[in-house]
C-alpha cells in the first residue's frame, strides 16, 4: 500500500515552494533532492554528527531527524542563507579567514548551529563554545581548535556590530 502524497509548503532562504512529498520523507531529503539545496550534509542519519543542521523559524535543528511534513509553513534557513547578496556573513567569513575547514563537510551544520547560538549569547567563552554552541555538530578533520577560534572572531565582530 502506497501513503497518499502530502503538498507541503516552506520557504527556503526567502523562497516560497509547493512540494509534494512522502508522509515518511525527511526534511534534509525534500531540501537536498528536491529543492537541490545541495549545502545540506547528510553524514549519518541519526541526529549524531549535525551535518545537516538548519534554521527552521529561527530554531537550530538536524534536517535528517524531521519529517517534512513537520516542517509545513515553516521558514527554514540554510548556510547558503546566512550571506546576503552572495557576501559571506560574519560567521562565514570567519570560519573561512581562521582555516576553521578541511574538507568542509561538517562547515555548513557548524555555521547554522553556531549562528543561532549566537543571536542569545555574546562572546562565550572557549569552554561555551566547545560544549554548548558546537554540541551536536561532529568534525573528523579539524581537531576543533580553529573552529573555536572562528567562533571567537565571529562573536567580537558582531559585538562590535551592536554597539
Amino acid at each position: 500500500m502506497v501513503a497518499d502524497k502530502l503538498d507541503v509548503t516552506l520557504t527556503v532562504n526567502g523562497e516560497s515552494h509547493e512540494v509534494e512529498v512522502e508522509p515518511r520523507e525527511l526534511l534534509s531529503q525534500t531540501l537536498r533532492n528536491r529543492l537541490d539545496c545541495t549545502e545540506i550534509n547528510i553524514g549519518c542519519e541519526s541526529s549524531i554528527c549535525g551535518a545537516c543542521t538548519v534554521r527552521s523559524d529561527g530554531k537550530a535543528l538536524k534536517s535528517c531527524t524531521r519529517l517534512t511534513a513537520q516542517a509545513d509553513g515553516a521558514e527554514i534557513v540554510t548556510v547558503a542563507g546566512v550571506s546576503e547578496e552572495g557576501v559571506l556573513g560574519d560567521l562565514q567569513t570567519a570560519f573561512t579567514e581562521e582555516h576553521a575547514l578541511q574538507c568542509g563537510y561538517c562547515t555548513p551544520g557548524m555555521v547554522m548551529a553556531v549562528d543561532e547560538y549566537l543571536d542569545s549569547h555574546e562572546n562565550p567563552s572557549r569552554e561555551e563554545i566547545r560544549s554548548d554552541a558546537l554540541q551536536g555538530n561532529l568534525c573528523r578533520c579539524t581537531g576543533y581548535e580553529n573552529i573555536v577560534d572562528a567562533v571567537e572572531v565571529a562573536a567580537e565582530a558582531l559585538d562590535e556590530s551592536h554597539r
